[in-house]
């Protein structure tokens, strides 16, 4: 068969692209070439619904060896008790998580879209929003913190089911305990998605959900440098408590609750040739390497937010815990959509993101999203940091000056041009 030319052109395009820019979308990262090699492998070919010995398929024998490897390495890295690696993404893991301890209709907590939540924790355009009925908290005005004194308002009036922390743009540490005193007085659940700091939490640098949190649920690709994917863990396994019993009457422990939620409750077949490169980056954050990696990409985002502070944008909470920064622009007088758009011409690469309390819609938004995960994985560190937001500083303040973005995009090049992506 021939070779997809125009695809594999693509290919190299896209590689192109990653190697000569500077990357800086929060939710990205760039993985290892075992984990790619993984992720393209033969395992791609095999179909394996059900779990590690208890399939629906025949020839399962080394798909359910590696998938119990990528579980144990799972729970080792975090300390839990009992993992799920098949969901295909975060968004799945916790529809996953909702279709598994609640019922169309029932009220979930969640942290607000609009002040950096994620679409799955209730937006009315997602599955969240429209199967539960969404409730939300969110941050502070005067600090951009969270305001968990409105959390524990709203669920004491409310008493939702489920209350779901996590975000998708905060930059700062969580109350996972006080969450779980405000939802313990309600008998709710408490849902964690770490998919952001999952990480910095693994590493033991920022506070660990899996003893306060029911639920914990993640992406593997962000700051773990993982496949695109999804887990589901818990810190230790516990009866559901909403009377789901098995066929023989028994009280079904959550754990066999979440596996039927995922398979066949959300999705089919797992993904063996992503579940196998989850395993590798897995390997990969159990080591002291990547202990030294993560650290720097703390180390980065505060240079990071420092640098942005000093040249007078405003970071929305004045700073971060972990790798990503939302800055608002409104006094730079330029939207976030304007600055993407600018960026990118110098090979920047963000993403306009709303800011709390925003007066532009989500199309347009008033800042952007800034993360360090991708960049330290090339190697960079504090001092590139500052060239960086000097250079995003020059991009902002020039957006219309076509010449001047060219030049700015020769001097990404030149930074870049001494840390390879792929040797």
């Amino acid at each position: 068969m021939e070779r997809d030319t125009l695809i594999f052109d693509l290919i190299d395009k896209e590689l192109d692209r990653q190697e000569h820019g500077l990357e800086l979308i929060a939710s990205e990262n760039f993985v290892s070439r075992q984990v790619m090699e993984a992720a393209g492998s033969v395992l791609t070919n095999k179909y394996a619904e059900g779990l590690p010995g208890k399939r629906y398929y025949g020839g399962c024998e080394v798909v359910d060896t590696i998938e119990n490897i990528a579980i144990e390495r799972a729970k080792k890295l975090f300390g839990a008790a009992w993992v799920n690696v098949q969901p295909h993404s975060g968004a799945q893991a916790n529809a996953a998580v909702m279709l598994g301890v609640l019922q169309a209709g029932d009220k979930i907590l969640g942290f607000d879209l609009a002040h950096g939540g994620h679409l799955t924790h209730g937006s009315p355009v997602n599955f969240s929003g429209k199967l539960y009925q969404p409730l939300f908290y969110g941050v502070k005005k005067e600090d951009g913190l969270i305001d968990y004194a409105k959390l524990e308002e709203v669920a004491l009036a409310e008493r939702p089911k489920l209350i779901i922390c996590g975000a998708s743009a905060y930059s700062r540490e969580w109350d996972y305990a006080f969450i779980r005193s405000v939802a313990d007085k309600i008998g709710a659940l408490v849902l964690a998605d770490i998919s952001h700091p999952a990480g910095f939490i693994a590493k033991g640098l920022l506070a660990d959900p899996l003893p306060h949190c029911h639920i914990v649920t993640t992406t593997t690709h962000k700051t773990l440098r993982g496949p695109r994917g999804g887990m589901i863990m818990m810190g230790r396994d516990f009866e559901n408590p909403f009377g789901l019993k098995t066929p023989k009457g028994e009280t079904r422990m959550m754990s066999s609750v979440l596996d039927m939620a995922v398979f066949p409750g959300t999705q089919g077949g797992p993904l063996e040739h992503i579940i196998a490169a989850k395993a590798i980056a897995f390997g990969e954050a159990l080591s002291d390497e990547y202990l030294v990696y993560i650290k720097q990409v703390q180390a980065n985002a505060q240079a990071m937010a420092k640098a942005f502070v000093a040249k007078g944008y405003g970071i929305i909470s004045g700073g971060t815990d972990n790798h990503l920064m939302l800055i608002d622009l409104r006094n730079k007088n330029i939207t976030g959509k304007a600055a993407e758009n600018a960026l990118e011409k110098a090979d920047i690469t963000v993403n306009k993101n709303m800011v709390p309390f925003d007066d532009k819609s989500p199309f347009v938004t008033s800042g952007i999203r800034v993360g360090t995960a991708a960049v330290t994985s090339r190697g960079l560190k504090e001092k590139e940091m500052e060239q960086i937001v000097d250079l995003i500083d020059q991009v902002l303040t020039n957006a219309d000056d076509e010449a001047h973005l060219a030049e700015i995009k020769k001097q990404v090049t030149s930074l870049v041009a001494g840390f390879p992506l792929y040797k």
